[in-house]
């Protein structure tokens, strides 16, 4: 109980500062007390239309992206039984970010009806990457190991990114917005992306939550869930189709991003311990802290370009990778 509070303490110190730092620091600097005044409607106007017309929903998408990542990758592992497991390597990800860019191309992407076509699309392509998925390793596995699993949903990533390659190759003025969308941006997304990913994260949390006991009990394996009478293959399938409304919003909006479905759920568990009722909301809080400080690092560092927000988590998170897959294999 004490180490759950200590991490709880944690990781809302943690969180206040990330999402500080992400409103207060760029190319004009506001210090705390001005950020304050902002928020409650006081202090000048200049730097109330940037706090809240640029900088803060541009922090909140971020950071409900985060947490809807690390949700998605805890829900992941445990109903898989595999600690690599996640939504960016099962194929929701690169499914949705083929749903979005097929939005893009057909130039339907701005205005009100994008704002219902994006994750609109991204829910189906992920849905649609995570069936076929699941479908090819059911007919190589019936019992759907979390191995065939895995393995068939890095495939599908592989065959849809390959796919959006194509669509940039044969469509010359979306070229670059699609290599964007591959390497994830928050830039310019305004309040539209916070609206839609805000309701659907608080959802699928809270039936995650309802769940929780049984995804507790998934942890231990399928012979053990069985006894304890846990019906494993209608479970794994609502878990992972539920991942796959959540990750497919996400990116809709912020586009393709790994490894914090991967790294989150690991720091949370060493935190709170394997039990998903603290686990997920502690997964959601660092994964949406740890997207903000990312995203404040891509528009920092190579001022004033910005780099793509998925190519800081993949050089944060690969070395994290190889060390959970180490790791394991020592066990």
């Amino acid at each position: 109980m004490r180490k759950a509070m200590g991490g709880a303490a944690l990781l809302t110190v943690l969180a206040i500062m990330s999402v500080v730092l992400g409103i207060g620091v760029g190319s004009v600097y506001l210090s705390p007390k001005e950020i304050a005044a902002a928020l409650a409607g006081r202090g000048d106007e200049g730097v109330r239309a940037l706090i809240l017309g640029l900088r803060l929903p541009r922090v909140v998408l971020a950071f409900l992206t985060g947490a809807a990542l690390a949700v998605g990758g805890t829900v992941m592992q445990s109903s898989l039984e595999n600690p690599l497991a996640s939504p960016y390597g099962l194929g929701v990800s690169a499914g949705a970010g083929l749903g979005a860019t097929l939005v893009m191309v057909t130039g339907i992407a701005g205005g009100a009806a994008g704002m219902i076509c994006l994750p609109v699309a991204g829910f189906a392509g992920g849905l649609g990457a995570v069936l076929l998925a699941l479908a090819l390793a059911k007919t190589f596995d019936a019992r759907l190991s979390s191995i065939t699993v895995v393995l068939t949903g890095m495939v599908i990533s592989l065959f849809f990114s390959a796919f959006m390659d194509l669509m940039a190759a044969m469509s010359p003025e979306y070229a670059q917005r699609i290599s964007l969308w591959q390497m994830g941006s928050f830039a310019a997304k305004g309040w539209r992306g916070a609206a839609v990913l805000g309701p659907v994260f608080c959802i699928c949390l809270c039936l995650f939550l309802g769940r929780s006991s049984m995804l507790d009990v998934m942890t231990f394996g399928d012979e053990q869930a069985q006894v304890m009478g846990v019906d494993t293959q209608k479970s794994k399938w609502g878990c992972i189709l539920l991942v796959a409304v959540l990750t497919g919003t996400a990116v809709a909006f912020s586009g393709i991003i790994g490894f914090v479905d991967l790294v989150a759920p690991h720091i949370a568990r060493r935190l709170f311990g394997a039990g998903h009722r603290r686990a997920l909301p502690g997964a959601a809080v660092l994964g949406g802290s740890f997207m903000v400080l990312c995203d404040l690092a891509a528009r920092t560092v190579a001022s004033p370009r910005e780099i793509p927000v998925g190519a800081v988590t993949a050089l944060l998170g690969a070395p994290f990778f190889l060390y959970v897959f180490f790791r394991k294999r020592r066990q």
